[in-house]
């Protein structure tokens, strides 16, 4: 994907919180970041050219695409972040170390009196974890507001083993601990205990409206320092119930499908999550589905994504649910050879479908728009270029080379907006001294016209306007070409600014058709002209590296052009070839041959 593709795509996120990952040409992540407002982050990596840091610079040059999972909260996007970091070690990211991570509140509820502690990471112990936690001056900020919410001993003290021994701490004395060195009973001690899980658990209303109702108490019975104490705690409180869903530990591997009806395009979100965690999303775009269809669309969509998933996991939380899950259970199991139990969302899973569809309803409009949009092209392009009909085919031009060395021409192929890369061609300029680009695109447009004419399957479709990246001259050579073969197509030259940007459409009278007015146009004519220099240039360098490769290989004794051909066919480049080992050579040649290759380059003869 192009530049200004790119820019074209962050602008349609939306403004909302969540992650986005950056990719590379091999879809590998290189970078992961959070954004309060995707639209205005992801967007600025592509303005403002060459005005960021020499590492995003570089970053940036090697961004192929990005993905992006929506969320809720700044909170949840932070969260992600960490642990999609952690996941994919992303080259651009400054790696965090496993303690520098989030950490997370412990405790084993198996022991009778049960400790809270900050550690940080999840072992496999069979304790509850809970968190994650921004950092650990947060996670100590929670349990201290725990520990004097519900007055649970935060000394060194163990129990029941010091029960009775040594005297209370100032804090039983205060009134901050229960005191269950003091001899309190257990069963006062416990049920303080499993409130402060409930809380931690995320059953944030049933714990407040308690503090609530004793703080309400206490003020009717005139204890205004109990409850200005309460009513402290129950502030605090608040602080801790910002719910986060991009972890809960210990679940097992589950994944989270919701459908979205739009009325242009539908959507339906995968999110992948593994003992917990969220770590991937997978989205399917749908033509427009009527809401009634839902559970229908639900059942193909299963059985058509895990058909081919490498991976089917445990548990399967799709919405709507299905009416017959249990014939749908028994199919994944056996596709999976595991079972997979496919529950209904139950009030503490709805946050999760909730996040999953806001993420497939996302997805979803902005497909829409794209759709929208090149549907109304072919009109935007026909009135502001004042072409004679709607380019519904468009091929696009340009020459490469350099001083006049191994030029080249590129055509690259639109067809109702979208490229088809199946019908791009490549052609290397013949019988052409120094550097002429004028007669070079005469020479690819007659080349491929002629083509045509001649019946040439590879070249037979007719186009509906020709794209030549170049301005007056350019289109003057190419219209004198075709009119030698009588061929009629309307043409226009691709202008660019001192900085190599798309600027205007020069028609062939040589007037110059400012396009920056219509946004959607003026993307569209970047693109192509973007897509063309980097097919053409592409082939240039290939093309140069192999006549320099060439060069190299002609100085060792016994390997002429067919020998040199095959070893550029069979290694690619040079350093394959220097780096070879003698097996590996002999697999194409002679031994002799291979001898003669693998010992000039251990000589040292090239550097």
């Amino acid at each position: 994907m192009e530049y200004l593709q790119l820019r074209k795509k962050a602008y349609s996120l939306p403004l909302k919180p969540g992650v986005y990952l950056m990719k590379n040409s091999a879809g590998k992540i290189i970078y992961v970041g959070k954004a309060k407002k995707l639209r205005n982050r992801v967007s600025s990596y592509f303005i403002n050219e060459g005005g960021h840091g020499p590492k995003t610079e570089t970053m940036i040059s090697h961004v192929f695409d990005f993905d992006v999972i929506i969320t809720s909260t700044e909170w949840e996007a932070l969260v992600l972040e960490n642990t999609l970091i952690k996941l994919h070690k992303p080259k651009y990211n400054i790696l965090l170390k496993d303690d520098k991570g989030y950490p997370f509140i412990r405790v084993d509820t198996r022991e009778k009196y049960l400790v809270f502690r900050v550690v940080p990471r999840i072992e496999e112990d069979g304790a509850r974890y809970f968190g994650p936690y921004s950092g650990r001056k947060v996670a100590f900020s929670v349990l201290d507001t725990i520990r004097e919410t519900f007055r649970l001993p935060s000394c060194s003290r163990q129990f029941p083993r010091d029960i009775g021994k040594g005297r209370p701490c100032l804090d039983y004395q205060l009134g901050k601990c229960v005191g269950v060195c003091a001899g309190v009973e257990y069963a006062e001690y416990r049920a303080l205990a499993d409130h402060a899980i409930a809380l931690l658990s995320g059953k944030y209303e049933d714990v407040a409206r308690q503090i609530r109702e004793e703080m309400e108490q206490a003020a009717e019975a005139l204890e205004f320092e109990r409850a200005a104490r309460l009513r402290d705690r129950l502030a605090a409180l608040k602080k801790i119930g910002d719910r986060q869903k991009v972890v809960a530990a210990k679940a097992p591997d589950t994944d989270i499908v919701a459908f979205y009806a739009g009325e242009v395009k539908s959507a339906v979100a995968v999110l992948h999550y593994t003992e917990g965690t969220l770590f991937s999303k997978d989205v399917q775009i749908l033509d427009a589905a009527d809401r009634e269809d839902a559970e229908e669309v639900m059942d193909a969509f299963l059985r058509q994504f895990y058909t081919e998933s490498a991976f089917i996991p445990s548990e399967i939380i799709c919405w709507p649910p299905l009416e017959d899950g249990a014939l749908m259970e028994k199919w994944l199991s056996t596709v999976a050879g595991h079972t997979v139990r496919l529950p209904r969302p139950g009030r503490e899973r709805r946050r999760y479908i909730d996040m999953a569809m806001l993420n497939a309803r996302d997805e979803a409009e902005r497909a829409a728009q794209r759709s929208a949009r090149q549907t109304k092209l072919p009109q935007q392009l026909q009135d502001m270029l004042g072409l004679s009909k709607k380019p519904v085919r468009i091929e696009a031009y340009d020459i490469s080379n350099t001083a006049g060395g191994e030029t080249v021409g590129g055509m690259v192929v639109f067809v109702d907006g979208k490229p088809k890369k199946s019908e791009y061609r490549k052609f290397k300029i013949e019988d052409l001294e120094g550097q002429n680009d004028y007669a070079a695109m005469a020479q690819v447009l007659t080349r491929r016209f002629r083509r045509l004419l001649e019946g040439d399957e590879k070249f037979k479709e007719m186009p509906d306007l020709l794209l030549i990246d170049g301005g007056e001259g350019h289109v003057h050579a190419s219209r004198e070409a075709l009119n030698a073969l009588g061929i009629d197509c309307e043409i226009r030259g691709m202008v660019k600014d001192d900085r190599h940007r798309t600027r205007a459409v020069v028609d062939e009278n040589g007037a110059e058709v400012w396009i920056k007015t219509n946004q959607n146009v003026f993307s569209f004519i970047g693109t192509v002209q973007e897509e063309v220099h980097r097919y053409a240039i592409g082939y240039h360098r290939k093309l140069r590296a192999q006549t320099g490769a060439g060069s190299e290989l002609d100085k060792i004794a016994g390997i002429g052009p067919t020998r040199r051909n095959i070893l550029l066919k069979q290694f690619k480049n040079m350093d394959a070839i220097r780096t070879a080992s003698l097996e590996e050579l002999e697999h194409f040649l002679t031994k002799p041959a291979a001898a003669a290759v693998y010992e000039y380059f251990r000589k040292g003869e090239i550097k």
